[in-house]
């Protein structure tokens, strides 16, 4: 199998003649032409032309893995642990949706036997944690937040205003002035975007 050519918008990629125009693509005074950046793709469909389209990426998808830092929401707690949805992988969003647990151990690395699920997370918390554990199709990836630059980097109050970080385990509304309990991450320059 040949390698699949690179186009970006605007590119011409046959005339009107050669080909039926598909997805990603628009036809223009007899020529199609890309209307997305990525793949061209063309299918033959029994005697008629082949139908051209450009395809955004390929069919490999990008999955969690174990030591992969993931951006995730805290959906729901008990004491036991916190569930959440994985959004990204490092700065890849990703296409499907995964499932993942924080257990009430893999919050912290010191005081394990103290932490409370309550105390660190809450549903609608944004939360960076790293991946120790791969899922399968019934269960969930096991995660942690047992360093220093993981843990929840965005948190809104009961306010409904965001919160900011005061120490490793608060957080502050600056509308109401309240503080609620959190297991914050110290985030890192690289991982800030203005």
């Amino acid at each position: 199998m040949s390698p699949m050519k690179l186009c970006v918008p605007g590119d011409k990629l046959c005339n009107s003649e050669d080909c039926i125009p598909g997805t990603g693509v628009y036809l223009r005074h007899g020529c199609i032409y890309s209307s997305l950046t990525g793949y061209v793709l063309k299918k033959n469909q029994g005697e008629q032309l082949p139908v051209i389209s450009v395809v955004r990426e390929t069919e490999a998808q990008l999955l969690p893995d174990v030591g992969a830092i993931v951006t995730c929401k805290v959906t729901s707690i008990n004491p036991r642990f916190a569930k959440v949805h994985i959004l990204y992988v490092g700065s890849t969003p990703l296409k499907d949706r995964f499932r993942g647990t924080i257990r009430k151990e893999d919050v912290r690395a010191t005081e394990k036997d103290k932490v409370e699920t309550y105390k660190s997370f809450r549903p609608g918390d944004i939360v960076l944690a790293k991946v120790i554990s791969l899922g399968d199709v019934q269960s969930n990836y096991l995660l942690t937040t047992a360093e220093n630059e993981l843990g929840v980097v965005v948190a809104h109050s009961e306010a409904g205003a965001q919160m900011v970080p005061i120490s490793w385990c608060e957080m502050q509304c600056p509308r109401t002035h309240c503080k609620e309990f959190r297991k914050v991450a110290r985030v890192q320059p690289e991982y800030l975007q203005a």
